[in-house]
């Protein structure tokens, strides 16, 4: 048996929606059980994200320190950010979101690992990708407010963030996946094994 996601849809007998958001809303569907029963599933409808790790020449990863309300803790991340566009590229997207929190560009793209963050409540889907030969970006940085403006940059060794991860002193989601997928890769086939950073999403179909 091959071990891999496969596309499944049960049926869905009504649907609404009782709460719409800013960016995302909450959907109760009716769902069909295998046995012929019918119950109700509530989840987070999320446009997707694109995350993005970002490594400089001596291995250092580019992260972030920022607030995050929900969980009441400053959080330790990955650059990272919404897919605001339907259909948007999601390289596209992933570059923006360099510049805009690190202000940062890079030459060399890959997909790292594609993740659904919490599927028994949201369908969120973020692809994460590796981001090499890092340079400053051009003209001015970019105006940050809310939370963002009180962020806080550094650049740290893989192993270091491989080592908070399992210590359990880093936490958020895309980060723990993208230093762990990152050290294994190095163990493996090495980077240049990656997909290349236009691979197909099913999750979240896209335009080349």
């Amino acid at each position: 048996m091959a071990i891999e996601d496969t596309p499944e849809q049960w049926r869905v007998t009504a649907t609404a929606t009782p709460f719409r958001g800013n960016k995302t809303s909450v959907r109760t569907d009716d769902v069909v059980m295998p046995d012929g029963t019918v119950v109700r599933r509530d989840y987070q409808v999320h446009p997707g994200s694109v995350a993005i790790l970002a490594l400089d020449g001596e291995g250092r990863a580019v992260v972030l320190r920022q607030y995050r309300h929900p969980v009441r803790q400053r959080l330790w991340e990955i650059p990272a950010g919404l897919l605001d566009i339907p259909g948007e590229n999601p390289l596209h997207a992933a570059q923006r979101e360099l510049y805009e929190e690190a202000h940062v560009k890079a030459e060399d793209w890959r997909v790292l690992a594609d993740v659904y963050t919490t599927p028994g409540g949201c369908d969120e889907a973020v692809r994460i990708f590796l981001a090499r030969e890092l340079s400053a970006a051009d003209g001015e940085r970019y105006e940050v407010s809310h939370e963002e403006a009180d962020m806080e940059l550094a650049r740290v060794p893989l192993p270091e963030l491989v080592r908070g991860a399992l210590a359990g002193e880093l936490h958020n989601n895309s980060l723990v996946v993208a230093v762990m997928a990152a050290t294994a890769a190095l163990a493996g086939e090495g980077f240049d094994a990656l997909r290349p950073a236009e691979a197909p999403w099913p999750a979240r179909p896209f335009e080349a």
